[in-house]
């Protein structure tokens, strides 16, 4: 910092210290604690003592001040010596040796010691090294703050692998040359030292503003160009619409003008709108050429905006007519009034009985109770059924529509006629027979893991999605779920299902009160029992006598097609999934490693394995990066058998020829650029490297602490140079974005999974 960030920094730091101490001007342990967020005391102890220079047991702004600037300002050896201090749990330095007692109401003042003297003391003064009950201590306290749940014997095999590879001479003890020597074995540490003690009083950043809109740069309309054209499409059809019926009714005045140019722009649109909702349609196109073209991935959204035009549409048409119904009751040589006009049938207006009138009012009610139980607020608050079953009230405004305008049953003729066709079959396919739930495992997390009998004809495509029916949580809702097997899985379907909503609630709540397992005396005794019987190589090869679960009727709808069938179409494809939002990749890498074990041969005398040269017709990728994002370490149970199978199987291969490499991020867990975590990374990463395995998954990837930087991630996957890069995601929309806006500075396409 220069002399003025200096001085607004004294000053943001000097009303932050006041806003927490309150008018004693001093802050107590309590109060530092609250500030640190953190959620086991012993850091906060150990950053609260060695700030309280005068042992008093309270901060004032003037000891914080000096500690923060040189957290701040000083050489990384300065931090070095505070994290050295930090750890030495039982050292009895002048900076924190004991607290003085209060005499006759007056503070005894020890002797004048700063946090300056951290940069000129040595860190050997009282015990001056760390022995390794102090660094266990530390460690389990890092675990508990990243939120990392380990058994004691990891907890001391992590202790052991950090002490013995920091205590060279072998004393039994750590002391300061040792702990900085270690610390330089890992550059990214030392470059990102910061101290949290000294971050949670740093202003924060201001957000950098784009010079230019995304819509107007260049690489945004690189990847949107086919969104756009329809968009321009779209646009350019209604205004041709609207001219061409305006213009043939330019004698009747400009309300009738208006209304007629919204009517003609209506009938495409309220036709229209079932196209795009047409699944069994746009799963067949995502198999031509027309998938390049069309952007058959924004059919949602491109159906939303068309709910939106005809809303729009729909009330300047209404207003315009109510106009020139006010206009002709005002007029001496007409034998009806306003209301008449507008609620009646009187006045023949209309090509059926002149009911164009009421029918009009009819459409505008319903039209807009739709609009309104079709909001966000109602659809994600866990009215699903508010949704649904007003949103099935285009059956009556169709025939209201056939009813109101004269040529409204010719723009519905053939969009209509796919539509029900596509009803017709598939309420056939879905209710011709029912299927049974096999098997239902409750993951952590509130995760549901159904296996459907599969049926015979049931034939899909890596991270296709299915629509589910079970009457005995909900008669008539349908609900869309990724299925996470893989096609070469014959006997079974396999559905992960994140518990979020009101109906996948009921879901876990209604299988977690029926199994034996999770309540009901004998509960580990069952647990144990119910594993050790389903030790089987294959999931869906087991008995369905020793599964509950496997007599509940339900029904599906599909397959339907996503984004991620371009996949196998790729050369180079980034798979990000955030949480559940695995389950089309799962089925994916699934696919790729039946298909890697069809190609690989052994041979039975010599044991050598080699692959065939030639690959499938349909699969032309390179390199696959596997990127899963979860919050908590209990979410990589969900699929870590399966991610454990994939290294497993590219094991001999060298690293650098490895088709897929797993990327595996915990948000929870502190970065290695805090305090409370320096220690725990460090010692993950050395017992990572002696038992080649993660002690967070099991698996071989590392697990990265915290969100992953994606400016770096692109940056390596660019230099990999495997070909085109093509980013698939699956996860929450404000991702999505971030990922999006990265993509469009890398020239990555960028495909997003929704339905």
């Amino acid at each position: 910092m220069n002399a003025e960030e200096d001085a607004k920094w004294l000053q943001w730091v000097t009303h932050q210290f006041k806003t927490i101490a309150g008018e004693d001007g001093e802050i107590n342990l309590q109060d530092f604690k609250k500030a640190l967020k953190v959620k086991e005391s012993f850091f906060a102890e150990r950053f609260f003592i060695l700030f309280d220079s005068d042992g008093s047991g309270t901060i004032t702004l003037q000891e914080l001040q000096k500690a923060l600037t040189l957290l701040i300002h000083g050489s990384p050896m300065d931090k070095l010596k505070f994290l050295f201090q930090v750890y030495d749990v039982d050292g009895k330095h002048p900076l924190w040796d004991g607290r003085r007692t209060q005499r006759e109401g007056q503070r005894e003042r020890p002797i004048s010691v700063t946090t300056q003297h951290w940069a000129n003391t040595s860190p050997e003064t009282g015990s001056g090294s760390i022995d390794p009950d102090e660094l266990r201590t530390v460690l389990q306290s890092c675990l508990y703050e990243s939120a990392i749940s380990l058994p004691k014997e990891k907890l001391d095999q992590l202790t052991l692998a950090l002490f013995e590879s920091a205590d060279k001479d072998c004393s039994g003890t750590i002391t300061f040359e040792e702990l900085r020597d270690e610390l330089q074995r890992f550059p990214e540490v030392m470059e990102n030292l910061t101290i949290s003690a000294a971050h949670w009083l740093t202003p924060p950043a201001p957000r950098r503003h784009r010079r230019q809109p995304r819509p107007l740069t260049s690489a945004y309309w690189h990847n949107h160009r086919s969104h756009a054209l329809c968009l321009a499409v779209f646009v350019g059809l209604h205004v041709l619409l609207f001219a061409l019926a305006a213009h043939a009714y330019r004698a009747f005045g400009a309300s009738i003008m208006v209304a007629k140019g919204c009517g003609q722009c209506l009938n495409f649109d309220c036709s229209f709108i079932a196209v795009l909702m047409l699944r069994r349609c746009l799963t067949w196109l995502r198999a031509t050429w027309l998938a390049q073209v069309l952007p058959l991935d924004r059919n949602i959204q491109f159906h939303q905006l068309m709910g939106y035009m005809v809303v729009g549409l729909s009330l300047v048409h209404t207003v315009a007519h109510v106009v020139n119904f006010a206009l002709q009751a005002q007029s001496e040589a007409s034998p009806f009034r306003f209301w008449e006009l507008l609620l009646t049938t009187r006045p023949g207006i209309g090509w059926v009985h002149g009911s164009a009138s009421p029918t009009g009012v009819a459409l505008l009610l319903l039209l807009l109770l739709m609009f309104a139980c079709s909001s966000s607020c109602v659809r994600r608050s866990g009215h699903f059924e508010v949704f649904y079953w007003t949103h099935l009230s285009y059956l009556p405004m169709w025939l209201l529509l056939i009813l109101h305008g004269p040529n409204f049953w010719k723009w519905l003729l053939v969009p209509g006629t796919l539509f029900f066709l596509e009803k017709t079959i598939s309420l056939a396919a879905s209710r011709m027979a029912a299927l049974h739930i096999v098997e239902v495992n409750l993951l952590p997390s509130k995760v549901t893991h159904l296996l459907i009998k599969r049926p015979p004809l049931f034939h899909y495509r890596p991270g296709d999605y299915l629509y589910l029916n079970i009457p005995s949580i909900a008669r008539y809702e349908w609900h869309p779920f990724t299925i996470s097997s893989a096609p070469e899985q014959k006997d079974t379907i396999w559905l992960h299902i994140r518990s979020e909503g009101q109906w996948t609630n009921r879901l876990f709540e209604s299988f977690k009160k029926s199994d034996p397992v999770l309540c009901g005396p004998k509960r580990l005794s069952r647990s144990l029992e119910m594993k050790r019987s389903q030790r089987k190589p294959q999931v869906c090869e087991m008995s369905s006598e020793n599964h509950q679960f496997c007599n509940i009727k339900c029904y599906i709808d599909g397959p339907y097609g996503t984004p991620t069938r371009r996949i196998f179409a790729s050369e180079h494809a980034v798979l990000i999934g955030a949480g559940i939002g695995i389950t089309p990749f799962a089925s994916i890498l699934q696919s790729i490693l039946y298909r890697h074990q069809k190609r690989k041969h052994i041979c039975p005398n010599c044991q050598h394995s080699w692959m065939e040269s030639g690959q499938d017709e349909d699969m032309k990728l390179h390199k696959v990066d596997f990127i899963w994002i979860n919050r908590d370490q209990q979410s990589f149970e969900w699929f870590v058998s399966l991610l454990t199978k994939l290294e497993m199987d590219q094991a001999e291969e060298p690293q650098e020829d490895r088709f897929l490499e797993l990327h595996m991020y915990m948000t929870s867990a502190l970065s290695k650029n805090d305090i409370k975590a320096i220690g725990l990374q460090m010692a993950l990463d050395l017992l990572a490297q002696k038992e080649k395995k993660d002690s967070i998954t099991g698996l071989q990837a590392r697990t990265q602490p915290g969100r992953p930087d994606w400016n770096k991630v692109f940056q390596k996957v660019a230099a990999e140079k495997k070909g085109k890069v093509q980013v698939f995601f699956c996860g929450s929309p404000a991702l999505a974005k971030i990922l999006k806006g990265h993509c469009e500075q890398f020239s990555f396409k960028f495909f997003q999974e929704n339905f």
